[in-house]
């Protein structure tokens, strides 16, 4: 199924210290590029997040953050630095000694010092099994949001498809009237010379003017490289790149087409052919 590129997904679980959540967001991007944001003390599980994320995605802008948030209800969860609060009680009574000044240091400031209150009851390697679990449950939901977004991507292109098929009916059904045009635009200009031309000098102007403005192997490229750009669209594996391949030789023989139109209809068609092909150029963008 084809995906998109453009995400967001967000889990949370519960646990017993506290709420685990994962926010992953994905834009397009030429390759894969993961940014990760994770807690200092769940560092460990940097490398298992990539790997997970390289299994499931092949392309796009990735960030992932994981937060934690600390239930300072649950028991277990703060316990006090007992040795930092007796080192900066010595050195306060210290100070007040040298200084011969009662101190106004207290409990509040005792516990507001940096490292005094610690979670060292938390059992982060617990936390770092669950961190892990709910990131397969994240990345479920970011692929589902990027394969809904991919579909209807899908559906958008093979909209704009359908109308490039009927310009290249279009063109492949005047294709006779414009040789016979030009036969007769031939023979009134002879008739106003007055000058009598060999039917055999005739037919082979004829012949160089259809051979010169013959589209049909142009035609006969559009109508294949459609059938092949709905191929793609209907894989299950990243046709990103090759989409964009696929427009850039759908463009190429719009210009070709324009190059040897001799009639206006060809021309304007070769025009609205580039405009839907840069549609769907747009589109593609961002399908992994």
């Amino acid at each position: 199924m084809t995906a998109s590129m453009t995400a967001f997904s967000r889990t949370h679980m519960s646990t017993n210290w506290g709420q685990l959540i994962w926010e992953i967001r994905s834009v397009n991007h030429r390759y894969l590029d993961i940014s990760l944001r994770l807690p200092e003390p769940l560092r460990m599980i940097e490398e298992a997040v990539r790997e997970k994320i390289n299994l499931q995605l092949a392309r796009g802008k990735v960030e992932s953050c994981l937060r934690f948030q600390v239930d300072r209800n649950q028991p277990g969860t703060m316990s006090i630095n007992i040795g930092l609060v007796d080192r900066l009680t010595e050195m306060s009574n210290e100070i007040e000694k040298r200084i011969h000044e009662s101190s106004s240091i207290g409990v509040t400031d005792i516990l507001s010092w940096p490292g005094v209150i610690s979670d060292e009851g938390i059992d982060y390697d617990s936390l770092a099994t669950d961190a892990v679990t709910l990131l397969d449950d994240a990345l479920k939901e970011l692929v589902s949001s990027r394969q809904r977004e991919g579909q209807r991507l899908a559906e958008m292109v093979d909209t704009r498809l359908i109308t490039i098929g009927e310009q290249v009916d279009a063109v492949r059904s005047i294709l006779p009237e414009i040789t016979g045009a030009f036969r007769t635009r031939l023979e009134s200009r002879l008739s106003e010379l007055k000058d009598a031309m060999d039917p055999g000098r005739l037919e082979q102007e004829v012949v160089i003017f259809a051979n010169k403005s013959d589209v049909a192997e142009e035609l006969d490229r559009l109508e294949s490289h459609i059938t092949e750009t709905r191929h793609a669209l209907s894989s299950n594996k990243p046709v990103g790149r090759r989409l964009d391949f696929l427009m850039q030789e759908m463009n190429r023989e719009a210009n070709t087409l324009g190059s040897k139109s001799s009639d206006i209809r060809v021309t304007n068609v070769s025009i609205e052919l580039k405009v839907l092909i840069e549609q769907i150029r747009e589109q593609i963008q961002n399908i992994e």
